[in-house]
């Protein structure tokens, strides 16, 4: 006996419970990610128009992906019922790239994963976030087609509203944040200044100086017809005095190059590339501005500002950053110490707390009973009972009946109503049901389960024989079964 013949038998086009990965799950995408929702998600979201921080612990297959994926849908409605209002929002979920530039500024045993996770500090983060934030940015600008970003509307943006002095700081964080690999980095740093209007003629004075300087020495040599003097060292000394400028700008911001390159940790530059961009503004527009070319969060938080206020110019009132799958890049291994040593430089109230910045933090369960062993100036700093903390992303019997329910009917055939309780024998009531569900804790477990029992019913029976209600039997033997193997998986037995 066939699944695909049980479940149409039940009015049933597909199998409701084949994938259990949310981002590569059509019936979560196609129908749950706008309907079925955890119970704490009006406390996990909140309100898009005051972004908020929270702070959600779950285990493995609770749904936080799934979560994240909901974020990002409710929000693309949100923004485009509200194009004056939008939020701009930054998936921080792939921490592998910038791991890896991270760790190539170390060598021997400090390129340790143990040792590297604890050089790891907030304005580390801060970088990673204004790159993915700015790189997102100068892509909706340039209306680069092939990139995708999460709730973004397909307009362009209103760089006229822009002024002056907005233009200037979202090409100076251009400079040191943006990380697109699609084009070289000068090219496209002057694609955007054209696109904002932004003119450099006044930042080459001091080219015309020393040309100026050169020409004005060749012009009284050949009037005064003095060519003797060229074998004297007074005219290069004049011409060297004329090109001084255009030298000690050079030299200057070379070095401020090779120091933004070394301290922005996370992220890959080159420091030619940036000298030449950064050489493009006048001293009056970039002297005094934050740069960030030291090893700290004073001008990180400078720069989040200036992004904040470049944002709101084209119409964003906040930025929400969706923080997910922290224990899978390959530095971390799924290891708790290490996920604590790369999550908990964020857990910073003032980082937290920062206006027009809402955190969503999704994070491993494992992390939150690490939380219980910290001391008393960690709970202080994080202040994590101001952060919308959940301790335990739980869900009921009932909730995971309401899931699996729902994605039958979101795999109804057409003029079809299918229940779950309709697949089974009248002896496995509803009640039976959530009680069962209860067990398996969270929706990945769940939906495991009943594939295997839908494939399980379906090998005991012939397609000459078919039965089409799950007995009780069968529906007890392969819940014990699941739960065994369950049990040993948390034990790192099994692999699940």
């Amino acid at each position: 006996m066939k699944i695909q013949q049980f479940l149409e038998h039940h009015g049933i086009h597909s199998n409701p419970f084949a994938d259990e990965d949310a981002q590569t799950d059509l019936v979560f995408k196609g129908y749950c990610i706008r309907n079925t929702y955890h119970p704490t998600w009006d406390k996990i979201c909140g309100d898009p128009s005051e972004p908020a921080t929270s702070v959600v612990f779950g285990e493995k297959g609770s749904g936080k992906t799934a979560i994240r994926l909901q974020m990002v849908s409710h929000l693309t409605d949100y923004n485009a019922d509200h194009p004056d209002g939008q939020v701009f929002v930054v998936q921080y979920d792939d921490f592998n790239p910038f791991l890896d530039r991270f760790r190539d500024r170390f060598s021997g045993r400090r390129r340790r994963p143990e040792r590297l996770l604890e050089l790891w500090r907030l304005w580390d983060h801060i970088d990673a976030i204004l790159s993915l934030a700015v790189t997102q940015l100068v892509d909706r600008v340039l209306e680069v087609k092939q990139a995708r970003h999460p709730a973004a509307r397909d307009e362009p943006l209103p760089v006229e509203a822009l002024d002056a002095a907005g233009v200037r700081d979202v090409l100076l964080l251009a400079a040191c944040y943006d990380q697109s690999t699609a084009e070289n980095r000068v090219q496209r740093w002057h694609q955007l200044r054209r696109k904002l209007g932004f003119s450099t003629w006044r930042s080459k004075w001091d080219w015309a100086v020393g040309i100026v300087a050169a020409l004005a020495v060749l012009a009284l040599i050949v009037s005064l017809g003095q060519w003797k003097w060229l074998l004297t060292i007074w005219p290069y000394l004049a011409v060297l005095a004329g090109w001084g400028p255009r030298l000690w700008r050079f030299l200057r911001w070379s070095w401020k190059a090779r120091r933004i390159r070394r301290n922005t940790r996370a992220l890959n530059h080159n420091t030619n590339l940036l000298r030449r961009v950064l050489l493009s503004f006048t001293g009056g527009q970039i002297v005094g501005q934050p740069l960030p070319d030291q090893q700290r969060t004073d001008d990180r938080y400078e720069l989040l500002g200036k992004l904040q206020g470049g944002l709101r110019s084209l119409r964003f009132e906040g930025i929400l950053v969706l923080v997910d799958r922290v224990d899978e890049p390959y530095l971390i291994n799924g290891s708790p110490e290490r996920m604590r040593a790369l999550v908990w430089p964020m857990l910073d109230n003032k980082f937290l707390k920062h206006p027009g910045l809402g955190m969503k933090l999704l994070l491993p369960s494992e992390l939150e009973r690490l939380i219980e062993r910290e001391d008393r100036d960690f709970h202080q700093r994080a202040r994590l009972d101001k952060q919308n903390l959940i301790r335990s992303l739980d869900w009921t019997g009932a909730s995971l009946y309401d899931v699996a329910n729902a994605r039958v009917k979101a795999c109804a055939a057409e003029g079809n109503a299918p229940a779950l309780s309709e697949m089974f024998e009248e002896s496995i009531d509803k009640r039976r049901l959530m009680d069962a569900f209860g067990t398996l804790r969270v929706p990945r477990h769940l939906f495991k389960f009943m594939y295997r029992l839908f494939t399980t019913h379906c090998n005991a029976h012939s397609d000459e024989n078919p039965v089409w209600k799950i007995p009780s039997g069968t529906f007890e033997s392969v819940l014990a079964l699941y739960r065994r193997d369950q049990e040993a998986m948390e034990r790192g037995e099994g692999a699940g």
